[in-house]
């Protein structure tokens, strides 16, 4: 090869050089805006992934069953008691999921849900209004399409209260709510041998507070208002901003007890290690 040839073959190699670092160039700051878009992207998503954890950090189930096939008359105080509560709780950061008129495959399916969103931090609430029954020493919350003849039908038809406070333990939620107001007279207890009032008494498992509207064997008639007098009670209590939920519950009890002259007078069972706010904004002790 001679210089000629060398000095030509040289030529192409320092244009491709050239152009290498030109193309470099260019893609350097394309380069360096996607690094800083992918960064301002997994900072916006962390911060929506936190803001997820703090609403999943309360949440609540609540069931209105009104309609029930075996009633003389159809319940009108579930349906609305389960909306106003639903609206309050949600306008205090929970995520609440609202069902009426569920059947036990809806309730089912709804505590399915409950379980996923529980964490270890998590304050639950169950509220469930409708007809309850107690075979032994467990309460069961009776769907609508429950077809129940004798005791033994509550037990494979009915969605045992017990078990739902064993989700929330298993799953390690820090705090357990319970409000419970079904010790009506129901239309299913005169087919059974023997008579079983009310509700059995619900044994409140570590950090768990439950409100029931009557003593365990008890029954509460509805009143004639919109709302049940326990949840008119309540609201009242929240609205007013009680303190925390132990004294929310509390003020309930003894408000209906004075007001019926000690003939309703609900139950509060509490294991609660810490107190918790109901209300936004509210300090936890």
């Amino acid at each position: 090869m001679n210089v000629r040839q060398l000095r030509i073959s040289r030529r192409p190699i320092a244009i491709a050089a050239t152009l290498a670092g030109v193309a470099s160039l260019a893609i350097g700051p394309h380069a360096a805006l996607s690094m800083r878009a992918l960064d301002a992207a997994k900072a916006i998503a962390i911060e929506q992934s936190g803001g997820a954890v703090k609403k999943a950090s309360r949440v609540a189930l609540v069931i209105g069953n009104g309609h029930y096939p075996d009633a003389d008359a159809p319940l009108t105080q579930p349906i609305n008691d389960a909306r106003a509560l639903t609206a309050a709780l949600r306008g205090n950061g929970f995520d609440v999921d609202v069902v009426e008129d569920a059947s036990r495959d809806d309730m089912n399916r709804v505590i399915a849900r409950l379980k996923s969103k529980i964490k270890p931090d998590s304050v639950v609430m169950l509220f469930f209004g409708g007809y309850g029954v107690q075979v032994g020493r467990e309460s069961y919350m009776i769907p609508v399409d429950a077809a129940i003849w004798k005791e033994s039908d509550v037990c494979r038809q009915g969605v045992s209260i017990e078990a739902v406070l064993d989700v929330m333990k298993q799953q390690g939620a820090r705090a357990k709510l319970v409000v419970v107001d079904a010790s009506r007279r129901n239309p299913y207890e005169r087919r059974f041998r023997a008579f079983s009032h009310g509700l059995a008494p619900i044994s409140a498992p570590d950090n768990a507070l439950i409100l029931t509207s009557a003593t365990p064997g008890k029954v509460a008639d509805d009143s004639e208002g919109a709302h049940s007098v326990l949840m008119s009670e309540l609201l009242n209590n929240l609205n007013a901003e009680a303190g925390g939920v132990e004294a929310v519950f509390n003020k309930t009890r003894v408000a209906i007890s004075r007001a019926s002259d000690g003939e309703q007078v609900p139950t509060v069972s509490s294991s609660l290690s810490t107190d918790v706010q109901l209300v936004t904004g509210g300090h936890e002790k």
